[in-house]
């Protein structure tokens, strides 16, 4: 799901309970989460439901069920309206991984067993993570040009490194982290 920043903060600090949204089918599921900039959603609850009250308007952070409406509907990908409850479930465990760079030979050879599964097709990794390391802060348009790929595929396989907290995405392109710049020394 997408969400404001000013969402995102209110479901951080607990002001913002809902949600709600115009599906064909729901897009999430009770009990799942979602990695966000603020940290981790997860969503408690997914129901149709035929109306907004004014008090589920008030706790999805809207003045009223009217404002609410005049946003779901703008945004609609369906016809049935959803109210999913949600709460923050706390920080990105990638934030945590990505400053752990005190790397032990058993880190490092997981790492190299993971990249030669990323690999099999073709060496991508480490020269991917040497070029953010190179280009910090360069729109991926132009990285990916520069390793002669497609913009997509590319961003995909960088999403793939910050999973191993490995990089950090900016507003503008990426750079390594404290982990990804210690394991680049290592390899």
């Amino acid at each position: 799901m997408i969400f404001s920043a000013g969402t995102l903060d209110g479901i951080k600090s607990g002001a913002v309970t809902l949600a709600f949204r115009r599906w064909s089918t729901p897009r999430v599921k009770a009990g799942s989460t979602q990695r966000t900039r603020v940290g981790v959603i997860a969503f408690d609850s997914v129901e149709e439901v035929t109306a907004i009250t004014e008090a589920d308007a008030k706790d999805a952070g809207f003045s009223s069920a009217e404002e609410l409406y005049g946003v779901v509907d703008r945004t609609a990908h369906g016809p049935s309206l959803y109210r999913i409850a949600l709460r923050y479930e706390g920080a990105d465990p990638r934030v945590a991984l990505r400053e752990a760079d005190d790397l032990t030979p058993d880190d490092v050879d997981d790492l190299r067993r993971r990249f030669a599964r990323m690999d099999a097709r073709g060496a991508w990794t480490e020269p991917t993570l040497r070029l953010i390391g190179d280009n910090p802060g360069v729109v991926s348009t132009e990285l990916a040009r520069t390793l002669g790929a497609n913009r997509a595929p590319f961003k995909q396989r960088v999403r793939k490194l910050k999973e191993l907290g490995l990089t950090e995405s900016l507003e503008v392109g990426y750079r390594l982290s404290p982990r990804g710049v210690a394991l680049l020394k290592l390899l």
